[in-house]
């Protein structure tokens, strides 16, 4: 089975950044490979998207064949 999902850790690692600049990138709204999500209205909690067709859009980096790889 293909992996089709993409952490932040894993994103930050291939953009050569740290987790922290992926998040506060999506919760901007200024990294546009994905998008943040607040839990709900009084968390200060998120939940991250990273979009596998953005992210390589974005970084010419397809994510998803490296995952693919790696599980092998």
């Amino acid at each position: 089975m293909q992996n089709t999902k993409i952490s932040v850790t894993f994103a930050a690692e291939l953009m050569n950044k740290c987790p922290q600049f992926v998040r506060e990138g999506l919760k901007r709204g200024i990294l546009p490979i994905g998008a943040a999500y607040k839990i709900s209205e009084d968390s200060s909690q998120y939940t991250y998207y990273i979009s596998p067709k953005l992210f390589k859009d974005y970084t010419g980096i397809d994510a998803l064949e490296i995952l693919n790889k790696e599980a092998l």
